[in-house]
């Protein structure tokens, strides 16, 4: 572990980072967005007091790109529905969506096959406070990801597009010994390429900084909080940046790279 770094080793069958412009039809970037690159860090670990930000993403396998068309669900469940049904079963209707019901629909995805990342991110302590000092979270994630644990599976770019892991202690290094695995010159998996405006992430890192957690009763009979949450919820907001690839890397971090801020309307 390098100070405050850790770096995961992420592959898969199918991957798909959609890109928002495409509305409904489900498009991928040609690479994991640092959005994705979150998600499966905090499906591995994750607590209230720290937050993760993503360094870069180094390319072992950048995939094939590949089509098909999958059955969706284009009918909403309300809170009020989801009320009744746990009341009255019999009360509620089924959504529908195998080929032909009303409630389901046909899009096409573009997708990648045969995809294999690596994850440099820092872990960051948050405004809560904590018994832990940084060096146990960083303890922790990586015994997770050496024994496999997770949260719940992690996934590149949408749920059932599933994500193998496993803890590196060097991007370069790893990189290197991957490339001489596979037969390929590292330098040569992907040299140099300007990707254009890609999501970074649709919650400010700044806000998450200030944490987020729901008290427990213990913590409100211990009169440790006056109220049922502590921290700061944040609020949507897209953020973009201009993505480029440099020797098989992508480099995004806050700092280095300027983020375009889309605050989302919530209706």
């Amino acid at each position: 572990m390098n100070d405050n770094r850790v770096t995961l080793r992420v592959w898969g069958d199918h991957a798909c980072f959609t890109r928002p412009e495409m509305k409904v039809e489900r498009v991928s970037y040609p690479v994991m967005t640092p959005s994705a690159a979150r998600g499966v860090l905090e499906a591995i670990f994750w607590e209230p007091e720290i937050y993760y930000l993503i360094d870069s993403i180094h390319v072992i396998r950048r995939g094939r790109w590949f089509s098909f068309r999958r059955n969706e669900v284009i009918s909403l469940i309300s809170l009020d529905s989801a009320k009744t049904w746990m009341k009255s079963p019999e009360k509620t209707s089924p959504i529908l969506a195998g080929g032909g019901a009303p409630d389901g629909t046909q899009r096409n995805m573009l997708a990648l096959q045969e995809v294999e990342y690596l994850i440099t991110a820092e872990i960051h302590r948050s405004n809560l406070d904590s018994r832990h000092k940084l060096k146990t979270y960083l303890e922790e994630i990586k015994r997770r990801a050496i024994n496999g644990k997770c949260f719940h599976r992690p996934y590149l770019g949408v749920r059932e597009f599933a994500a193998d892991f496993d803890w590196e202690n060097d991007a370069q290094s790893a990189l290197e010994r991957r490339s001489a695995e596979l037969d390929k010159n590292w330098q040569n998996i992907w040299s140099e390429e300007d990707l254009g405006l890609m999501l970074y992430d649709v919650f400010d890192h700044e806000q998450r900084c200030e944490g987020f957690r729901w008290n427990s009763e213990a913590d409100l009979f211990g009169k440790k909080s006056k109220s049922k949450w502590e921290g700061k919820l944040a609020r949507p907001e897209a953020a973009f940046f201009h993505a480029k690839i440099e020797n098989a890397k992508l480099d995004c971090h806050p700092e280095r790279v300027r983020l375009l801020r889309n605050r989302i309307a919530r209706g």
